[in-house]
């Protein structure tokens, strides 16, 4: 568990690691390991430290490779190895970045700022490989990809190893992956194709050369829930969410039955290798007190997304998902069409997406896809925004059932696109916030400052003679 360098007549240790998670993970024999939580937990160290040791018993037949998302962060991996391993004789060359050991064992350094960077290593063979900062990477593609490169002609065991923090753009699907099938870790989970993997956590408290200086250094370094994420390793905790007025509190309500003459509608943004979302809505008109006039209600959702991984598609066909939907109205009280993506209309040598599933009886018009406001017209996000804040009384203007999963999951967990901080990343997990999004379009929300009451006397006659029917009524309205 020392890396030495020896020379006679002493023997000087060039690097350790500390007993505790760093040492369970250097010696963790699992396929996939995700060492991750607090910052300052030594998990650079220990990347560095494993492969050594890797390298130290599989000789010139282990070959490594170490990925960060930016040639940046890449640096600054790069140079901590260089000070450990040119203590115990490696190679560095910058053009490759790479690490050549004295009994011929390599790892090479790279970064994948898009994720079809991926695609360059695809006919490489590989018996480790490290993903440093996991959370950088707002879709796990690029690291699946790379996981199909490990193997060894020579019976080398291959593993992956990745670490992380919460928060950042992939805190979602790392959650989804590490933590959620066991938040306190330390327990093997294994995959429909047999695979291993386990999370290992790590706390400040683990890392014995970090005092209590950096502990307050953290702590002014940002907000107190990003704080309380790289301190306590607390995944729960989503910092710098693109929606930060979402509550589950105040948007999340039990499901109920509605009142049948609500009017209803869908909205569906397309998905095959990616998930596919359904979202069906109901207008309320304030008959019931504790929703506000023209609330959007998400009664249902529809996502399809394969065996609980996050951003699969279940890769139906267009007749398929239309016949999804007719069935899940078949209770409906009235038949509904929907707003979807203006892609789906696109003829390209035969009928369009949204023509099959018309063709089976499933009617959507294009949506308005603006995400950003354009040209003085509103955004989509900015609407979503608008009816997660609510209307002058400050209700919300955007409800949904308990039963809507993905939606609550995703929604939340959403971050600024770096290039365009007023818009979402669009690399993250968005299928359900999209469709959610045209749901706003079609129906858009200004909050009045306050609204005349004629007006609000003139709503409720109206809403009277509607539900009574009665003509004499409809005219005094």
């Amino acid at each position: 568990m020392t890396l030495t360098l020896t020379a006679e007549p002493e023997i000087r240790t060039a690097w350790q690691p500390q007993t505790g998670p760093q040492e369970a993970f250097c010696c963790c024999p699992i396929f996939e390991c995700f060492f991750g939580g607090a910052r300052g937990g030594g998990k650079t160290d220990a990347v560095l430290g494993e492969w050594v040791m890797h390298a130290a018993e599989y000789g010139a037949n282990a070959i490594g490779l170490m990925v960060r998302r930016t040639r940046v962060e890449l640096d600054e991996t790069f140079e901590r190895a260089r000070d450990i391993y040119g203590k115990i004789g490696a190679h560095a060359t910058y053009n490759p970045r790479r690490f050549t050991f004295p009994n011929g064992a390599r790892i090479t350094y790279a970064y994948l700022e898009r994720d079809s960077d991926a695609e360059v290593y695809q006919g490489a063979s590989y018996t480790r490989i490290y993903v440093e900062e996991a959370g950088n990477f707002p879709s796990p593609a690029p690291i699946m990809k790379l996981m199909a490169t490990l193997r060894s002609g020579a019976g080398v065991p291959v593993g992956m190893r990745l670490t992380g923090n919460p928060g950042g753009p992939g805190h979602q699907w790392l959650r989804a992956r590490y933590i959620d099938p066991a938040p306190l870790g330390w327990r093997v989970l294994k995959d429909d194709g047999g695979l291993e993997r386990i999370y290992i956590p790590s706390r400040v408290a683990d890392n014995k050369y970090l005092g209590a200086d950096y502990v307050q250094r953290l702590k002014a370094s940002g907000s107190a829930e990003l704080v309380r994420a790289w301190l306590e390793g607390d995944w729960s905790v989503v910092s710098g969410a693109f929606f930060p007025e979402f509550s589950l509190d105040r948007h999340v309500i039990a499901p109920m039955l509605l009142p049948e003459h609500w009017p209803r509608f869908r909205s569906f943004d397309w998905g095959s290798a990616r998930p596919f979302s359904c979202g069906w809505w109901a207008v309320s008109d304030g008959s019931l007190p504790s929703i506000a006039r023209g609330a959007l209600v998400r009664y249902r959702e529809w996502y399809g997304m394969r065996n609980a991984e996050p951003n699969v598609g279940l890769k139906l066909t267009a007749e398929a998902v239309a016949d999804g939907i007719k069935q899940r109205e078949q209770d409906d009280p009235m038949p509904m069409t929907g707003v979807a993506d203006p892609a789906m209309f696109a003829e390209d040598g035969g009928p369009s997406i949204a023509q099959r599933m018309i063709g089976r009886g499933v009617v959507f018009r294009p949506a308005d896809n603006r995400r950003v406001p354009q040209r003085g017209a509103m955004g989509g996000w900015d609407q979503l925004r608008s009816r997660l804040v609510g209307d002058a009384d400050e209700r919300p203007m955007l409800l949904m059932f308990a039963t809507c999963r993905d939606l609550i999951r995703t929604l939340p967990a959403l971050q600024h696109d770096d290039a365009r901080p007023e818009d979402i990343d669009s690399d993250m997990e968005d299928h359900a916030a999209d469709e959610c999004r045209y749901a706003c379009m079609s129906r858009p929300f200004v909050r009045d400052a306050a609204v005349p009451e004629v007006h609000d006397s003139w709503a409720r006659a109206f809403a009277r003679a509607r539900e009574s029917q009665d003509a004499q009524a409809w005219k005094v309205a």
